[in-house]
């Protein structure tokens, strides 16, 4: 069998391209700049080019053809369709990582299936990944072009630590300010519910979804099976840590009302995504994958994250406005707190 991935050194594909060549014997392409060597294994073909640039893209796949083709990056509907104009005929399958962010908010139920609405006032990035593939599955019946859509929710690596509250320089900032015993934001009152994913898990399903008839004009979303609340998650990274937890606690609105203009979009990242209890259905995906199921649980993935992290000094990448923000934040609602005492 044969793949081919647009991108394929991120958080997610790293792990499927792995699995593909190290466990299942595809064989892989990626078609991406080359910019991360690092991060591909031994054996895999590399096709290096701007997927944008379409006539040097065109020459260098005109006798290639694939069973699957993968699109992890591909966010507005002109690169969908460049794809589709690309690959039609030339691929069995082509499966288009969406996003979970563009079930219905606020959601009707927390229980989401596949089968739930899509649409996200709160998000132009999710509204954008429905576009995409509303656009898709529109060549699919019509055209009979083979797409199969899979939307994750919240899937990390041993380079991240998922967190719900985080500045534009990503987690590090509140790991330290963890370690140093500083309150930590969290949204809400930390009592909603999220599903967190390690990367192997992810790439289980995603490869069972691959060369799969079944999976054809078929939409999944591939998540773990554990479901916590955000005091869970935080309290677990502060245990793997060896530190007390000091949480403060925030309103979503409140985050985002105060956080928007200074670029850290809470609206969409948190009144669009994480903030709203969810539990995922994954009875569909294991209908055809039946070995999906969760081996890695967060209270070991976060320990695996944070030994690669303290041993990998170029992720401590620091957030001194965050971290200036967060103490803004705090200051003023225990001010507002001191106001309101008669």
């Amino acid at each position: 069998m044969k793949a081919l991935f647009i991108g394929g050194t991120g958080i997610i594909s790293t792990a499927i391209v792995k699995r593909l060549v190290e466990e299942l014997d595809w064989e892989v392409w990626l078609l991406n700049r080359g910019n991360r060597p690092e991060a591909t294994p031994e054996g895999v073909h590399q096709i290096v080019a701007d997927i944008n640039d379409i006539a040097d893209v065109e020459e260098k796949i005109k006798d290639l053809e694939f069973d699957t083709v993968c699109e992890f990056i591909g966010f507005h509907v002109e690169q969908v369709e460049r794809d589709y104009n690309l690959f039609k005929g030339k691929t069995r399958q082509y499966i288009y990582i969406s996003s979970a962010s563009a079930y219905h908010k606020p959601a009707a139920s927390y229980v989401i299936t596949e089968g739930t609405t899509l649409a996200n006032p709160y998000w132009q990035y999710s509204r954008d990944k429905i576009a995409c593939e509303e656009f898709l599955m529109k060549k699919y019946r019509e055209e009979g072009f083979p797409v199969t859509i899979v939307r994750p929710s919240h899937t990390y690596d041993e380079r991240n630590v998922p967190l719900g509250v985080h500045g534009k320089n990503g987690y590090w900032q509140v790991i330290k300010r963890m370690m140093e015993g500083k309150p930590v934001l969290i949204q809400g009152d930390g009592t909603s519910l999220w599903t967190v994913t390690f990367n192997k898990d992810f790439a289980v399903g995603f490869t069972g979804l691959m060369g799969n008839r079944h999976a054809i004009g078929e939409a999944f979303h591939i998540t773990g099976d554990e479901t916590l609340t955000w005091n869970q998650i935080y309290s677990t990274i502060a245990d793997a840590l060896g530190v007390t937890l000091k949480p403060y606690y925030v309103s979503s609105q409140f985050l985002a009302d105060v956080g928007d203009d200074r670029g850290f979009d809470f609206t969409g990242s948190l009144i669009g995504d994480k903030s709203t209890s969810v539990v995922f259905d994954n009875s569909k995906l294991k209908k055809i994958v039946p070995d999906m199921t969760t081996r890695i649980p967060f209270n070991q993935g976060v320990r695996i994250s944070l030994d690669y992290i303290m041993s990998h000094p170029e992720y401590q990448v620091e957030d001194p406005e965050f971290d200036e923000w967060c103490d803004k934040v705090i200051d003023a609602l225990e001010v507002a707190k001191k106001n309101i005492v008669v």
